[in-house]
């Protein structure tokens, strides 16, 4: 099967295809043309990956995944144990993303919005001593774990 009736079948993108394929994720052979095909067990990988990334796997896990699916003497703990990782990571996003939204919403309550040129969150974002319970180091932590989040999970929506 060419890779447009592949993309169509399975979800992906062609350009996410054709990267898998040139990171050895989930390779096609190329026919005589130069063209890449691929057989029913490419296409089982292609979902499986698919599935994957939408759970949020990275593709090195993704890799770690596919290559456990396809041992037949893998270890259940070993994907088990993958799996708890990143649901960990997962944790601690939603996490930094319910901070950031509660920082969001306090800002979103302060203003007063209308025609007046004075912004109680323009203010709010210039000024760092908004939480006046944290130390600096805290402020300056914290701050960055919820720009990280927002920036993580704006980049995962890229992806």
């Amino acid at each position: 099967m060419k890779i447009g009736e592949v993309a169509k079948q399975t979800g992906l993108s062609v350009k996410s295809i054709r990267y898998y394929h040139d990171i050895g994720l989930v390779c096609g052979e190329r026919n005589e043309a130069g063209y890449r095909v691929y057989r029913h067990q490419d296409i089982e990988a292609l979902n499986f990956v698919h599935q994957c990334r939408d759970l949020g796997f990275s593709l090195e896990d993704c890799k770690s995944l596919l290559g456990l699916k396809g041992n037949e003497s893998r270890n259940a703990e070993d994907v088990k144990q993958l799996t708890q990782t990143h649901l960990a990571y997962v944790e601690e996003q939603i996490n930094k993303l319910q901070q950031l939204r509660a920082q969001l919403h306090h800002m979103v309550t302060l203003c007063q919005g209308g025609d007046q040129p004075h912004c109680a969150i323009i203010d709010s974002l210039s000024h760092e001593d908004n939480e006046s319970h944290d130390t600096d180091d805290d402020k300056s932590h914290k701050n960055q774990s919820l720009h990280d989040a927002g920036s993580e999970c704006c980049a995962k929506n890229l992806k």
